[in-house]
């Protein structure tokens, strides 16, 4: 089993708050692992850890250790670590400007200045985000024109176009209708085949369709973590059968 990103004794304060508690967990690479819990309990909090986005939250303090392909997150530029893991946002946020130049600035920050090394970028990232049909007539068009479903996964495009090794979802269908929710978890499905993906959600069926593993979090402790089938048909600890149950949450 090879282990993308581990996670060991992770404690994460916001001023007096403990938001996270003693997280260890191992992320396997090439598979998708779901983070599940109730409202508050700290899967955005952990999701963003993956990848230095709360070193920018003021009164944060972290303890632990993050590691990367065996190195600490710390050690890597936050650029080039959001680079290698990359991120998608609950809300759809394509930039106001064309749907071709959403895909290809992040790529351009990168050095990439070929014309045609950046149309090869856009039609690749578009292709493996599902959305190169919808979109390859009307590249030059305005990307808040797109609906909401395909400005989500042209926001998945637009993560893709600098190649991380990880993507990070972050409720990336709570907005979304079933239609595009189920495109997004098809691509999700297709994505592990290259990439390895973390992914939040409340949708517990969700999680059962588009994961490999699971992670159940609560009170910001992580109470159970296995192979996503065990966690939904022989879950071992009693908290996380009852969330499963629907008897909270």
């Amino acid at each position: 089993m090879d282990i993308k990103l581990s996670i060991q004794d992770l404690n994460v304060y916001y001023g007096d708050l403990h938001a996270l508690k003693g997280i260890n967990m191992d992320i396997t690479a090439n598979k998708v692992t779901a983070l599940i819990g109730p409202s508050g309990c700290g899967k955005s909090t952990l999701i963003r850890s993956l990848n230095r986005l709360n070193d920018t939250v003021d009164g944060c303090k972290i303890t632990g250790e993050i590691l990367l392909d065996g190195g600490c997150i710390r050690g890597i530029e936050a650029h080039l670590l959001r680079k290698r893991v990359g991120m998608v946002f609950q809300k759809p946020n394509p930039l106001p400007i064309s749907i071709y130049e959403n895909v290809a600035s992040g790529p351009r920050v990168h050095g990439i200045r070929s014309a045609a090394a950046l149309d090869e970028i856009v039609e690749r990232s578009l292709r493996n985000a599902h959305l190169w049909d919808e979109a390859k007539d009307r590249l030059r068009k305005n990307a808040t024109r797109l609906s909401g479903g395909q400005q989500q996964r042209l926001c998945i495009a637009r993560a893709l176009a600098v190649e991380p090794e990880v993507l990070l979802m972050d409720e990336p269908t709570s907005a979304l209708d079933p239609k595009s929710t189920a495109k997004i978890e098809e691509l999700v499905a297709n994505l592990k085949s290259q990439y390895t993906v973390v992914i939040v959600t409340h949708n517990l069926q969700q999680a059962a369709r588009a994961s490999d593993y699971t992670g159940f979090i609560l009170d910001g402790e992580l109470v159970e973590f296995s192979k996503t089938e065990q966690i939904f048909s022989r879950p071992t600890d009693r908290r996380c059968k009852d969330y499963i149950a629907g008897r909270f949450g």
